[in-house]
């Protein structure tokens, strides 16, 4: 096998693995979610334990770039591909911490009764995981205008955030005997918002490895979303 076909196949593998691993996180969300809004304490143990896999496939994706530098020892867009796959690997395993922190919130939550109906937190888990996966096409396919319009959805988020926030303030000021609940699901709403924030930073990383030059994507004060 030539050098170049045996580096591309590397380069695919660590893309292999990094699909995978986004898929390991969606699931995590989806499954910490589930857990929390039907008190399913069981699915909740299996998130928190699933988490060591999400861990473990960071570390084999770390290993395979630190080979793939020392051996190949790849210069420009090659290079950045790879340093790029480093850095999404480690938002990929952070946003599994994330989704187990909601998982063990929905363990010490317990068989206690429901503050609220729960609506926009599994909407904004439902955004993450479609932000997330979005996210890892516009990475595979280098599409940086896709990248920068999914940026921008982290926005939808951090609205859904603020709006659980306030509501559950009021919870807390009205009646000071909601306030441990309340804050259980502002911890969960909080992990979430982290998660696509994350996404974000993979974002900016398809545009740095477009272009060569990295973008800071914070469209907070933007209104037209």
């Amino acid at each position: 096998m030539r050098p170049r076909q045996q580096f591309d196949r590397q380069l695919q593998r660590l893309q292999d693995s990094l699909v995978q691993m986004s898929e390991m996180v969606c699931q995590a969300i989806s499954d910490s979610i589930a857990a929390l809004k039907a008190r399913d304490l069981e699915l909740a143990r299996e998130v928190v334990a699933r988490d060591d896999e999400i861990n473990a496939l960071r570390f084999e994706v770390d290993e395979a770039c630190l080979a793939i530098l020392a051996t190949q020892q790849p210069t420009a867009s090659d290079l950045r591909r790879v340093v790029s796959a480093m850095n999404v690997v480690l938002d990929l395993e952070r946003m599994g911490d994330h989704a187990a922190n909601v998982a063990k919130i929905a363990i010490r939550i317990g068989d206690e009764p429901p503050l609220k109906p729960l609506i926009d937190i599994p909407y904004m888990a439902k955004q993450c995981c479609d932000m997330l996966r979005s996210a890892m096409a516009a990475y595979a396919e280098l599409n940086a205008a896709a990248a920068e319009a999914i940026s921008k959805q982290d926005n939808i988020v951090d609205q859904l955030y603020d709006q659980v926030f306030r509501e559950l303030l009021t919870y807390m000021i009205e009646d000071e005997r909601t306030i441990k609940r309340a804050m259980h699901l502002l911890f969960v709403a909080h992990n979430l918002e982290r998660i696509a924030d994350r996404v974000t930073n993979i974002c900016e990383r398809v545009i740095y490895l477009r272009t060569g030059r990295m973008k800071e994507l914070d469209y907070s004060l933007d209104t037209g979303i």
